[in-house]
């Protein structure tokens, strides 16, 4: 497989769209790594499905219990109440720009990429995202392109659902390339 043996952490709390979590979580699972569910809260967390709230999913792991030293990637899913609960929570921008510090890969899908702009990690890269969130990715000195995914020196970045197997085929590939010596970091 793949990327077997590699280790890959999803940052979500509750408002994750329920198929940007649980699609990659599968298809990088069937790929060979093993993925983790990391969350500010204990227990579970529960996504959003189309217009309501969708089905709990497990948390493995809290944000006091690992480091960006133990994972390869780090996938943020969107939604829109995800990312925002996450951008005002330090421990999970620290564990963002650790991933980045330590050039690890970072995906970001949808309105994801909030936490990118939240850790500076945006400015002066390409990327894509939600077309709701363009203005706020190009004022944060983004370039945004309408793509279904872009890579951008280890970062990548997609629009919506519509795109999770592309996004997740280049996390996957991305994994295998491993770290990217070109970053730099914020």
């Amino acid at each position: 497989m793949a990327i077997k043996g590699k280790r890959v952490l999803i940052l979500a709390t509750h408002g994750f769209e329920q198929s940007e979590l649980e699609v990659p979580f599968k298809i990088l699972k069937e790929a060979g790594a093993t993925v983790d569910v990391v969350s500010p809260e204990k227990g579970e967390i529960k996504g959003w499905e189309h217009k309501d709230w969708g089905h709990p999913i497990k948390v493995d792991h809290t944000l006091d219990e690992i480091s960006a030293d133990d994972y390869d990637a780090i996938i943020l899913p969107g939604g829109q109440i995800n990312p925002d609960l996450l951008r005002v929570n330090d421990k999970a921008l620290k564990l963002i720009r650790d991933f980045n510090a330590q050039k690890k890969t970072i995906a970001a899908v949808c309105h994801a990429p909030w936490l990118l702009i939240e850790t500076a990690l945006i400015k002066g890269r390409r990327c894509t995202s939600y077309k709701s969130i363009k203005t706020d990715v190009l004022n944060a000195g983004g370039k945004w392109e309408d793509s279904p995914v872009v890579v951008d020196k280890g970062i990548i970045t997609s629009r919506n659902p519509g795109d999770l197997k592309v996004f997740s085929a280049k996390i996957i590939e991305e994994i295998a390339e491993g770290p990217h010596q070109q970053r730099s970091a914020a």
